[in-house]
């Protein structure tokens, strides 16, 4: 099996760690885009952002916005003229908050699927990952027959929770409320392996080499579990009834892209590898939320 370039972040040891650090102000200075129109949000002059915490993608720390998506989502608000006011909460609280309009933008390891185009607006993205098996240094689980008999965790609310129960010949999956909670049992060993956001595993590795887990690209079997052999477009989920605000969000992460603000985001919490600006061959948003002919953004001019 060929190894997903994504494993390559482990391996390396996070080269550039040192060197990312001491850029951290970088996404804050860079040039800014030029300030768009007032936007309709639910609070004027406030940007309502939905968040739940997990890092590296979001935190909520001495009172700013930050981490990967949350840095990025904060110099978005900042060039649309907004003051983020963020909220925490379990995902599927965010999901339900965002289709009932009480939030203005959801994120945090956001991927794209079609049914999510139904409830709320779903932006240009960020960045990309695909699906990722978290295990002990001392396992090799990468196809869905190794889930036969086992225990596989993740988090309620996730999109390929109904697919991961349809898995033939799987022992248990285990739903948990947060991240934490998955990394804490994977850790103790109560359950076999797990599939979370891979940014939050990438950061757990790092930061906690003695717990000893890696993680390892899922074979995908697109026809069996299209979900979970997808390469997801990590997204902003916006309030529907905010099409404006939606405009100016996108206008803004075309600007990430153009000045590597993205890379250099991810790049400060050792997720800089070119992978994960490598966009999907076959995008699923053709047809559904995009024309014909649209682009996927990637970061090829940034390396």
């Amino acid at each position: 099996m060929t190894t997903d370039p994504l494993v390559k972040c482990a391996s390396r040891k996070l080269l550039g760690w040192a060197a990312a650090l001491a850029s951290a102000a970088i996404i804050a200075v860079s040039s800014p885009v030029s300030a768009t129109a007032e936007v309709k949000t639910l609070e004027a002059g406030k940007l309502t952002i939905g968040m739940n915490g997990d890092m590296p993608m979001t935190q909520l720390k001495d009172g700013e916005l930050s981490g990967t998506d949350g840095e990025i989502m904060t110099w978005v608000a900042t060039q649309i003229g907004l003051k983020p006011n963020v909220v925490q909460m379990d995902w599927a609280a965010l999901i339900e908050a965002t289709k009932q309009g009480k939030l203005d933008v959801m994120h945090g390891a956001m991927g794209w699927i079609e049914p999510r185009t139904k409830i709320m607006i779903l932006s240009e993205p960020i960045y990309y990952f695909g699906t990722l098996l978290a295990q002990k240094e001392e396992s090799n689980f990468t196809t869905f027959a190794d889930m036969k008999g086992r225990k596989v965790g993740t988090v309620t609310g996730f999109t390929l929770v109904p697919e991961l129960k349809g898995v033939e010949g799987i022992g248990e999956v285990k739903l948990y409320d947060t991240s934490d909670g998955v990394m804490q049992d994977l850790n103790a060993g109560r359950i076999d392996m797990a599939i979370l956001d891979p940014p939050l595993v990438q950061y757990a590795i790092f930061k906690h080499p003695e717990w000893k887990l890696k993680q390892l690209p899922l074979t995908p079997e697109p026809d069996k579990y299209p979900i979970m052999s997808t390469k997801y477009n990590v997204i902003f989920g916006i309030n529907k009834n905010e099409p404006e605000l939606a405009e100016a969000i996108n206008g803004a992460i075309k600007q990430v892209w153009k000045d590597c603000l993205n890379v250099k985001a991810m790049a400060k919490y050792g997720l800089g590898d070119k992978a994960w600006f490598i966009p999907p061959e076959k995008n699923p948003r053709i047809g559904v939320d995009r024309e014909e002919g649209y682009q996927s953004p990637n970061a090829d001019h940034c390396f």
